[in-house]
């Protein structure tokens, strides 16, 4: 790796993309998945009485289709609404044809399936992992939805840096790292703080989704802690052309 580098801090199915557009910006991708995703096996779950999907991230649309696998054939049809654009255009090539995107947070979730369901026309189905922001379900059931949690998979967060990302640290090689959780902030603080890296992050912009992710973020010194205008990755990116 040469020149100057950013370092993406996503787990691997979701940091495809990033990685082209941080490289047609002038930046080498460095891959540093700091949560790895587990799906959890179990039963699909049952379509009857559905008026429709909610997912909260990419995860959660792809380990659906896996779980709903060939089991009923016409869930392709069953209404997804998702958190946000990313989402919802994975949701998209993984064949869910009814999609709607929130284009934003939890809170953006809640206001559109508020508009767009209706409370006496059958439960909705929550796809989610093992942890959470926010309460998409309460918001809901305050306005006489039914909600149900299907949790389909765990996040499991790194216990080290890799060593290519601890070199190019140390050798002022990174000039911005990009992150989108305040868990996969905080596991970076930890890990920088145990290998002796935070000094090196001096050096480097950190570029975050939300300001509940910055927060995360602020016990290690950067040279700039910037936060997107809005909770997109599109916005994120933005960002990253300052650098």
């Amino acid at each position: 790796m040469s020149g100057r580098a950013a370092l993406i801090t996503r787990p691997q199915a979701d940091a495809r993309f990033l990685s082209r557009e941080v490289r047609r910006r002038g930046f080498e991708p460095l891959l540093e998945p700091l949560l790895e995703i587990r799906s959890l096996a179990g039963p699909a779950p049952a379509l009857d009485d559905l008026q429709g999907v909610l997912i909260t991230s990419a995860n959660g649309a792809r380990m659906l289709a896996e779980r709903l696998g060939t089991a009923q054939e016409d869930w392709r049809e069953v209404p997804l609404w998702a958190v946000g654009d990313a989402s919802a255009a994975e949701a998209r090539r993984l064949g869910f044809a009814q999609v709607r995107s929130a284009d934003g947070d939890v809170v953006s979730l809640c206001s559109l399936v508020s508009r767009a369901a209706d409370p006496a026309g059958g439960r909705l189905l929550h796809v989610a992992g093992d942890r959470q922001a926010g309460d998409l379900a309460g918001c809901l059931m305050e306005g006489g939805f039914r909600v149900e949690r299907l949790v389909l998979y765990q996040s499991v967060a790194a216990q080290t840096l890799s060593p290519e990302a601890a070199a190019a640290l140390r050798q002022n090689r990174v000039a911005a790292a990009l992150f989108f959780s305040p868990r996969t902030a905080t596991t970076f603080v930890r890990l920088a703080v145990q290998q002796e890296l935070a000094e090196c992050c001096r050096s480097v912009s950190a570029l975050c989704l939300s300001p509940a992710v910055a927060a995360a973020l602020a016990d290690i010194t950067w040279i700039a802690l910037r936060v997107a205008e809005r909770p997109r990755q599109d916005a994120l990116l933005a960002i990253l052309d300052g650098v």
